[in-house]
């Protein structure tokens, strides 16, 4: 049986995008993960996240923003990445468990690129980090 696990943040344009990435990469073979948003983007996902996506050797240029009603069935995990999405859908189901790792926006820190891009990698080595932990304790991290 398939493991489902679904990221959701408010634009899906940079955290729960960078999370979908990562989950990929770290999966165990049967996991499917997907992230969405309450509101996407138009924009599409944010140029930092696919350049601090690839310097860890993931593609994320086929990623898009997506609306969290357009996925299909059931997810057995659902972690919520920023407030905003956590407030608005408290009750979104999960056959398993529902998680809320809050992280600041990196899309905010514009303004001075320097900073800008250290916010995304440090939002990225984070969710990084969060992730290898808990799919190491659901036994969901390839071996």
């Amino acid at each position: 049986m398939t493991t489902r696990i679904l990221f959701l943040c408010t634009g899906n344009r940079a955290r729960s995008q960078m999370a979908e990435g990562l989950a990929r990469a770290l999966v165990a073979p049967g996991t499917e993960v997907a992230s969405a948003g309450t509101k996407p983007n138009p924009k599409g996902v944010h140029p930092l996240a696919v350049e601090v996506l690839r310097e860890k050797g993931i593609e994320a240029t086929a990623q898009r923003p997506k609306h969290m009603d357009d996925l299909a069935g059931e997810f057995d995990y659902v972690i919520t990445l920023c407030d905003s999405a956590a407030q608005e859908c408290p009750t979104y189901p999960a056959r398993r468990a529902r998680m809320h790792w809050g992280l600041p926006d990196p899309d905010l820190a514009g303004g001075d690129a320097v900073k800008e891009r250290a916010m995304f990698v440090s939002i990225r080595d984070e969710i990084e980090r969060r992730l290898r932990e808990w799919l190491t304790e659901q036994s969901l991290l390839k071996l």
